[in-house]
C-alpha cells in the first residue's frame, strides 16, 4: 500500500505531508488509516512541539470520496449492523485539535468540504491567496458534517462562516482576505515558509507549557464539539436521505 501520508521530522517539528495522489487528497480509506497512524506515532513521541500539515501541489485536503459519499446516503438512518454508516465512525475529523501539541494547517492548496473542516481544527491556519476553500457540502444537497457547523464559524467568524456554509460557493484565499478571514492568508509560494517561521517560534517553549498551553485555549471547543457534532449527526439523518442527494452526488462528480 501506498504511504499516502508521510511523516518527516526536523529538529522538534514534525511534519504531516497529505499525499493520496490518486483521489486527489479526499477521504479514501487509506487516507484516513494514514493520518490516524501518524499522528499516533506523535502522540508517543515526546521529542516533537509542533506539527506542521501540508498537501501536494494544488490539494490541501478536498473531503469526502464519491463512494464514500454515497455510502452515507444508503447507509444513514439504517440500525448498526444493517449497514449503518455515519462520518463518526473512524473519527478523525478533530485530530488536530485532539494532538496535544500545536498544529500549524499549512493549507497550501485546495481545502474542501470536510477538507477544510480538517484544516479548521488546527491551532494556527494560513491559506492560499491564489487556492479554493469551500464549506461545499450543501451543494450535494445535504447538511455540513465533519463539525463544520461548529468550528468553520468559530474560525471564520460567525457572519462570514455562516455565509460559507449556507452558500457552499467556492471562495479563493484573497477573497477571505478581503472580506477580513481572522486566519493567515498569504502566497501560495510563501504558505509553507510562513508555517516553518511560526514553528520555528515554538522550538525553544516548554513541551508542557505548550500541551498545557493549548488545551486551555481550546476549552471551549473541546467541552463544545461533542454536542455539536450529534446535531450535525441528527441533521444527516433527515437530509442524506432525500433522494436528490444522491443525484447531486453523482452530477458533481460527473459521473
Amino acid at each position: 500500500m501506498d504511504n499516502v501520508v508521510r511523516l518527516y521530522k526536523d529538529d522538534a517539528i514534525a511534519f504531516v505531508a497529505l499525499e493520496e495522489k490518486e483521489y486527489k487528497n479526499t477521504f479514501s480509506f487509506r487516507f484516513i488509516d494514514g493520518i490516524r497512524s501518524v499522528f499516533d506515532t506523535i502522540a508517543n513521541d515526546s521529542t516533537l512541539k509542533v506539527v506542521i500539515v501540508h498537501g501536494y501541489d494544488n490539494y490541501f485536503c478536498c473531503g469526502g470520496t464519491k463512494d464514500e459519499l454515497i455510502g452515507l446516503h444508503k447507509g444513514i438512518g439504517k440500525e448498526e449492523g444493517q449497514g449503518g454508516v455515519q462520518f463518526t465512525d473512524k473519527r478523525f475529523h478533530d485530530i488536530f485539535l485532539q494532538c496535544e501539541i500545536p498544529v500549524i494547517a499549512a493549507m497550501q492548496g485546495h481545502a474542501l468540504g470536510g477538507g477544510l473542516a480538517l484544516g479548521c481544527f488546527a491551532d494556527i491556519i494560513i491559506l492560499s491567496e491564489q487556492c479554493i476553500y469551500s464549506a461545499n457540502f450543501m451543494k450535494y444537497g445535504f447538511t455540513p458534517g465533519m463539525g463544520a457547523t461548529y468550528i468553520i464559524p468559530k474560525k471564520f467568524g460567525r457572519q462570514l462562516g455562516t455565509e460559507m456554509l449556507m452558500s457552499a460557493r467556492n471562495y479563493y484565499g484573497k477573497e477571505l482576505k478581503e472580506l477580513g478571514a481572522p486566519v493567515r492568508i498569504v502566497d501560495k509560494q510563501n504558505v509553507m515558509q510562513l508555517a516553518v517561521e511560526i514553528a520555528r517560534n515554538f522550538v525553544d517553549k516548554s513541551l508542557l507549557s505548550l500541551k498545557l498551553l493549548k488545551n486551555n485555549l481550546n476549552a471551549d471547543i473541546l467541552n463544545e464539539i461533542d454536542n455539536a457534532i450529534k446535531k450535525e449527526l441528527e441533521m444527516h439523518r433527515l437530509t442524506f436521505t432525500q433522494p436528490e442527494v444522491l443525484h447531486k452526488i453523482e452530477e458533481l462528480f460527473g459521473n
